[in-house]
């Protein structure tokens, strides 16, 4: 199993998981979900107790990966293989984000 911490503009929303069976999992973090100054990461994630399932990485995830040649650039420099997009999201999305969201892995 591997997680990562879901920052929104510096402060802990939520985790991302990656289950043994890949599975991924995202849940808000009870702090942020109770703020209610807090908005949700994404139109997709509307804030709610419930978890989040899905058996791919989330479109909303996966769409914050680099593609084509930066893909494969990243993926040599970091000894990631080009299909393991959680490991190069939590590789790459702690610093190399445009937006709000970060991911720090735990």
């Amino acid at each position: 199993m591997r997680q990562a911490i879901v920052f929104a503009n510096d402060i802990v929303a939520g985790i991302l998981t990656e289950t043994d069976d890949l599975q991924y999992i995202f849940r808000y973090d009870d702090a942020y979900l109770t703020d209610h100054r807090m908005r949700p990461i994404s139109l997709a994630f509307p804030k709610r107790r419930e978890e989040y399932v899905c058996d791919e990485l989330f479109p909303f995830f996966f769409n914050m990966l680099s593609e084509g040649a930066n893909k494969a650039l990243q993926c040599k420099t970091l000894k990631i293989d080009e299909n393991d997009s959680f490991g190069l999201l939590m590789a790459t999305a702690s610093h190399d984000t445009i937006g709000a969201i970060k991911l720090r892995k735990i």
